[in-house]
């Protein structure tokens, strides 16, 4: 399950069109226009438009974290209930229980 904060809330992501709907949601809540979100972001307005309009499936993910960090969004994966257990304890060291080990979490997904 990956997931976005928007307003306090979680949202369930299921698809690229949600991930549009969440950002042109977010965008508008804080009155900014697509040009000012693209500015921050580093994007070309017309590279948002589209996106907005149509949760590109071919847009690079690094763009689209880029885009959701100039709206002060926060992004979470976790396991879905009746995950397996290698992924679901792939918990950070004891020292920083806040954080997850990212490279335990894709070897478990990986099933290695």
């Amino acid at each position: 399950m990956c997931t976005i904060a928007h307003t306090g809330t979680i949202m369930r992501i299921a698809s690229a069109s949600d991930i549009a709907a969440i950002i042109r949601g977010r965008r508008q809540d804080l009155g900014l226009t697509q040009g000012e979100v693209a500015q921050r972001a580093g994007v070309s307005r017309r590279w948002l438009v589209n996106f907005e309009a149509s949760g590109s499936t071919h847009a690079e993910l690094g763009t689209i974290l880029r885009v959701i960090d100039a709206l002060d969004l926060a992004v979470d994966a976790h396991p879905q209930s009746g995950a397996s257990l290698a992924v679901a304890s792939a918990k950070a060291p004891a020292d920083d229980p806040g954080t997850v080990d990212l490279d335990a979490l894709l070897d478990g997904l990986r099933g290695g």
